[in-house]
């Protein structure tokens, strides 16, 4: 059956970077200026990292002043910074050994925070030399990945979150880059300490370079994994590049269409959040009018 009821929607604060870091400066623009009380946290504008007394800090910020506002911080993801290293797929060893620290302090600075969900894309290979890309990790490689995630899960539960995600990512050396690997990863840390969930983005699953001319819709990603989706990015995009323009760009996802591709697959309970990018340079007042526009255009086309 249809549902009718209106959509959450919110906003990754990967709009912010840069700009509006902190939460006194982020939580009144996304409440007053944007109309919206939902958000997801980036870790871009605080590093896991950073000394105790610093984190501890921000924390009590994000939640106390969240709160005054009556925004939600539905989940924390990764952000562009630590996106992109090779994480927990390094070849390094090492490096996959500390993106695992990473984590675990992630993890910990959201439940400072009191954010319960965490997630974000796991880790890519190292390219070849060739430039040949496979069609799917070595086995041991995926082997290890699921470990690691089940360990994850033991420290996140220690934690006291709730749920981690898992956002796939149109490209070879990444995984899960297809819907029967999503399947799979999903089966395979199915007993995990803490349920792992997907995250797809609209930008990601209708890129047409890797999926073909086909790829016009997230609805084989939503019919496919309804059951394991937990949160969805949307954004505005060609299919031919990964965008995260706004929707005051033209493009080729309709907003009325893709409540109703939400809809149809039994995911109108699931938070989507508004996930966009802007060119450093550009200007502030006309990226508060841009996301301003879109999350009215988003909010109507989904009530």
């Amino acid at each position: 059956m249809t549902e009718s009821r209106p959509l959450a929607i919110g906003i990754n604060l990967s709009f912010c970077v840069k700009r509006w870091v902190t939460p006194e400066l982020w939580a009144p623009v996304v409440r007053e200026r944007l109309g919206l009380d939902l958000v997801q946290f980036s870790y871009d504008l605080a590093d896991p990292l950073w000394p105790a007394a610093v984190l501890e800090r921000q924390a009590a910020a994000i939640r106390n002043v969240s709160a005054d506002h009556g925004i939600t911080v539905h989940s924390a993801f990764i952000g562009l910074a630590h996106y992109t290293f090779n994480q927990l797929l390094h070849p390094d060893p090492d490096v996959r050994d500390f993106a695992h620290v990473w984590l675990e302090r992630a993890y910990a600075f959201a439940a400072a925070a009191g954010i319960t969900r965490v997630g974000g894309p796991l880790g890519a290979i190292a390219s070849r030399v060739d430039g040949a890309e496979p069609e799917a990790l070595d086995e041991r490689e995926y082997d290890g990945l699921v470990t690691r995630m089940l360990s994850l899960a033991e420290r996140a539960k220690a934690e006291g979150l709730t749920e981690l995600y898992v956002e796939p990512t149109p490209m070879r050396r990444e995984w899960p880059w297809t819907i029967p690997q999503a399947r799979r990863m999903m089966q395979d840390v199915a007993g995990a300490a803490v349920p792992w969930r997907l995250c797809p983005d609209w930008g990601h699953g209708t890129f047409q370079p890797l999926y073909g001319a086909g790829a016009d819709s997230m609805e084989p990603w939503f019919a496919g994994l309804a059951d394991v989706i937990g949160a969805v990015h949307i954004q505005q995009t060609d299919f031919q590049y990964d965008r995260h323009w706004d929707f005051t760009v033209p493009g080729a996802v309709d907003p009325a269409a893709a409540a109703a591709e939400l809809r149809r697959n039994g995911l109108g309970d699931v938070p989507v959040f508004l996930e966009v990018f802007y060119p450093f340079e550009r200007d502030d007042r006309s990226i508060l009018e841009a996301v301003a526009t879109t999350a009215q255009i988003l909010k109507g086309a989904m009530a």
